[in-house]
């Protein structure tokens, strides 16, 4: 192995994967930590999918420690923890506190801090995080649930997060090549700073990133960073070219949707999908809580339909509806009990003869991996930027594909099952 990936949730994990396999690093993802022993496949690249984001900050650690070694264990040279591409975090956590037990643990020195995804409208500038045209903190993401992002700064987002100094590699520099991307990361480094945010506006800006980068042991940010990494192990003559298939074998079987995010651009794909005549069923959390919905009655419902188009079971929500459940359940029952429901239903659907389903939402995407039980995937083709098709290697025989809240284009759950032959 050459790479190992550390990523805090599931779709993140898939992200990531997808830009490695597109980039020819033959790419697995396993569900949570590999356990003691357990032999990791032969890949160039091991991404490990944690449900770190939000979990408790000593928890977090714990974790992301354990994953980085096995992944070093398996031979891994260089590692990077993936986030998402709007830096979800608290002040609190959990991304500086694993960045800093992981840069402990390798010996790391100065270690990037870029979440920069062009391809979905993720950009920096002067250290300020974009999300299209507008700061993160004006973007939805300042509603987000678990993780409201108040702030664009990424200075002070890390600052508030680490006790090391963080400091900035803008955007002339990046323009001037790699070259002086490594002269800034030294003159910062002996300036005794531990994080440099560095600017990116383009893809190009990526690669020149990950040339500069090729010698560092910790890499954190987004999967858009990955992008720049494959070509310097095909530089140092440990990584042969190789093409990437356009679609993925699937079994035979059902098509279906589960969707718990709320995040605009889910939303947007739901009515999409409703608009086209996908049979849909909203999931209620208190209809949950009452018992007048349950797995068992969501898993009936989807198996009643025709099993020619994909069905949708959503609890997604505008915010004030999401903010008002919480107010009566509290923010960590409403997510647990949805989350619960789902993992559920999720069984009972690949039991019903489901093999084929797409889950949209980071927290939702965790608890249905689980409920389905699968220890590994192999990473296929890509639907939109940051979400492929994924084969499942250790457990049921079906594909998934486990989409970030924020990903893909309004027609993304209807033009998915095109690469599926």
């Amino acid at each position: 192995m050459l790479l190992g990936v550390i990523a805090d949730d599931m779709t993140g994990a898939t992200d990531v994967a997808l830009m490695l396999n597109r980039s020819g690093m033959r790419t697995v993802q396993t569900i949570g930590v590999p356990r003691p022993g357990q032999a990791l496949p032969e890949a160039d690249a091991v991404v490990v999918a944690l449900k770190s984001r939000t979990n408790p900050v000593a928890e977090a650690v714990a974790d992301s420690l354990a994953a980085c070694e096995a992944l070093l264990a398996a031979g891994a040279k260089q590692i990077l923890f993936k986030y998402c591409s709007t830096f979800d975090s608290t002040p609190a956590g959990n991304i500086g506190p694993v960045a800093d037990a992981l840069a402990q643990r390798l010996g790391a020195g100065l270690a990037i801090v870029c979440p920069a995804f062009p391809a979905n409208g993720r950009s920096i500038y002067q250290g300020y995080l974009f999300v299209g045209a507008v700061p993160l903190h004006e973007s939805s993401m300042k509603d987000h649930p678990l993780t409201p992002m108040r702030d664009s700064s990424l200075i002070r987002l890390m600052s508030a997060q680490t006790t090391g100094a963080v400091g900035l590699v803008d955007y002339a520099t990046v323009l001037a090549g790699a070259g002086a991307v490594k002269a800034r990361f030294t003159a910062l480094a002996d300036q005794g700073v531990r994080y440099v945010v560095t600017d990116a506006l383009t893809n190009a800006d990526l690669m020149v990133l990950g040339e500069a980068v090729a010698d560092h042991k910790l890499l954190t940010g987004g999967s858009g960073i990955a992008m720049g990494l494959p070509q310097n192990f095909r530089r140092a003559g440990l990584l042969p070219e190789r093409e990437i298939a356009a679609s993925l074998a699937a079994p035979k079987g059902r098509p279906g949707i589960i969707s718990g995010s709320c995040s605009t651009a889910t939303r947007g794909q739901i009515a999409k999908a409703i608009e086209a005549g996908f049979p849909a069923l909203k999931v209620d959390p208190m209809a949950l809580v009452s018992g007048e919905q349950d797995a068992g009655k969501l898993a009936a419902w989807a198996l009643a339909q025709a099993p020619e188009t994909p069905f949708l079971l959503y609890s997604s929500d505008d915010p004030a509806e999401v903010a008002a459940i919480q107010d009566k359940l509290g923010r960590e029952r409403a997510g647990e009990t949805v989350e619960h429901a789902f993992a559920q239903t999720a069984a009972l659907l690949a039991e019903g003869g489901v093999s084929r389903l797409l889950v949209a939402g980071g927290e939702t995407s965790g608890a249905v991996v689980q409920g389905l039980g699968i220890g590994l995937l192999e990473i296929g083709p890509e639907i939109d930027p940051g979400v492929p098709w994924t084969r499942v290697a250790q457990g049921r025989d079906m594909v998934i594909a486990l989409k970030s809240g924020n990903f893909g284009a309004p027609d993304f759950f209807l033009k998915a099952w095109a690469l599926l032959r």
